[in-house]
C-alpha cells in the first residue's frame, strides 16, 4: 500500500500542493516552518480524516479559509482508489472515486503509522492519550475493533448520564459495560500484546539497549475472566459512583503501561523517550504488516534531529524495503544522500517542488 499522488489545499500554510511519490522513500527537505510536517499531517488527514497533531481544526485549515482537502491515489497491488477528506467547523466529508461514503466505508483504504514530535504525548502525556494511541491503531487495522470501541463509548456515556441522574435505568447500562468493556479489554490487551512482542524484535535505530515494556492494566485473555473482572470492580466502586454521580471503572479509565528499564517512561530523558516513540511506530508498521501481508506507509518527521546520520539512513533503508516512507528533514545535505535511492522533493512557503 502506497501514495501515488498527494494533493492538499488550504492545510496550514499551505495554499495548495500536488506531488507525486514514489512507492519507497520520498523525503522533503526545507527550512523550519515551511510545511514539511504539514505535508505528512496531510497524509495523515486521507488515512484516518483527523490530524495526527492537534484535536483544534482550527489550527489546520488555513487562515481566512474555510475548509481544507486533503486528497490521494492509493495503492495496493493493481488497485488504485482516490481518496479525499474535506474538513472545516462543522463539516466533515469523505469520498471516494469522487462519491461520498460513509466513514465506516472510508477507513482501512489507506494506512499510516506516525513518528512525530506532536507524538511525544503517547509517552509523556496522559493515560488518555496513550488509550487513544492502542485503539486508534488496532481500530485501523480491524473494523471489528473499531465498532467495539464505538459502541462501549456510546454505553459508557449512557451509564455516566445515569448515574449523575441517580436513575434506576443505570443498571442496564451496567449490564451493557459489562459485555462491551470487558469485550474491549480483552482486544486491547491482545494488540498491547504483539506491539510489545514487535518492540523486543524490531529495529532498535538508535542502537539502544533499554528494554521497552507496553502493558495494559487488564491483560486478561479470556473473555469470561475479564467480564468477571469488570463486575467485581463495578461492585467495589458502586457506592463511590453513586455518590459522586460519576463513572470511576472501565476501560475508558484504564491504564497503559510503558517502561524503559523497568521505570515509567514519563520518567525518562526527552533522547529516551523520542527513541521509544520511533520503536513503538515501528512495532506498529510490523504488527500491520503481520496481520494484513502489506505495509502501511510510513510518516517520520525530522527523522535526522534524533538519530545520527548513518543510523538514519539505515533506518529509511529498513522501512523502505519493505514499503513507502515519507521523511522530512531540515538538513539538504542529508536529503540528497539518503534519497539517492528515491525522490527529493524541496519544501518553502507551502510550495513544494522536485529537487
Amino acid at each position: 500500500m502506497w501514495i501515488e499522488r498527494l494533493h492538499v489545499r488550504d492545510l496550514r500554510n499551505i495554499t495548495e500542493v500536488e506531488c507525486a511519490l514514489g512507492p519507497g522513500l520520498n523525503v522533503f527537505h526545507g527550512a523550519n516552518a515551511q510545511g514539511k510536517t504539514s505535508l505528512l499531517e496531510a497524509a495523515g488527514l486521507v488515512s484516518r480524516a483527523r490530524s495526527f497533531r492537534t484535536d483544534d481544526l482550527k489550527a489546520v485549515v488555513r487562515r481566512g479559509q474555510p475548509v481544507l482537502s486533503a486528497g490521494a491515489t492509493a495503492v495496493e497491488g493493481d488497485r488504485r482508489s482516490a481518496l479525499e477528506v474535506e474538513l472545516g467547523s462543522g463539516r466533515r466529508a469523505l469520498r471516494v472515486e469522487g462519491r461520498p461514503v460513509t466513514a465506516a466505508d472510508y477507513h482501512g483504504r489507506l494506512e499510516v503509522a506516525v513518528y512525530a514530535t506532536d507524538r511525544l504525548r503517547v509517552v509523556r502525556g496522559s493515560m488518555r492519550d496513550r488509550r487513544q494511541f492502542l485503539d486508534r491503531s488496532a481500530g485501523a487495522l480491524w473494523p471489528a475493533y473499531r465498532r467495539l470501541l464505538q459502541e462501549n463509548e456510546r454505553v459508557a456515556a449512557q451509564r455516566a448520564a445515569a448515574l449523575e441522574r441517580r436513575s434506576p435505568d443505570r443498571f442496564a447500562w451496567e449490564e451493557r459495560l459489562l459485555d462491551h468493556g470487558s469485550a474491549l479489554r480483552v482486544r486491547r490487551a491482545s494488540y498491547a500484546r504483539r506491539l510489545h512482542e514487535a518492540l523486543q524484535q524490531e529495529y532498535r535505530p538508535g542502537g539502544e539497549r533499554e528494554t521497552y515494556t507496553l502493558r495494559v492494566s487488564h491483560p486478561e485473555e479470556d473473555p469470561q475472566a475479564a467480564r468477571e473482572r469488570l463486575r467485581r470492580e463495578i461492585e467495589a466502586e458502586r457506592a463511590a459512583e453513586l455518590a459522586s454521580g460519576r463513572m470511576r471503572v472501565g476501560p475508558q479509565r484504564d491504564r497503559v503501561l510503558l517502561e524503559i528499564a523497568g521505570a515509567d517512561a514519563v520518567e525518562a530523558s526527552s533522547g529516551q523517550v523520542r527513541s521509544l516513540l520511533l520503536a513503538l511506530t515501528l512495532a506498529v508498521l510490523a504488527v500491520h504488516r503481520q496481520e494484513t501481508g502489506h505495509a502501511a506507509v510510513a510518516l517520520l518527521d525530522d527523522l535526522d534531529s534524533e538519530l545520527d546520520e548513518q543510523r538514519a539512513s539505515l533506518l529509511c533503508e529498513r522501512v523502505c524495503a519493505r514499503g513507502q516512507a515519507l521523511v522530512t528533514t531540515a538538513h539538504p545535505g542529508w536529503a540528497r544522500r539518503v534519497a539517492r535511492d528515491g525522490r527529493l522533493f524541496e519544501v518553502a512557503a507551502g510550495t513544494v517542488r522536485a529537487a
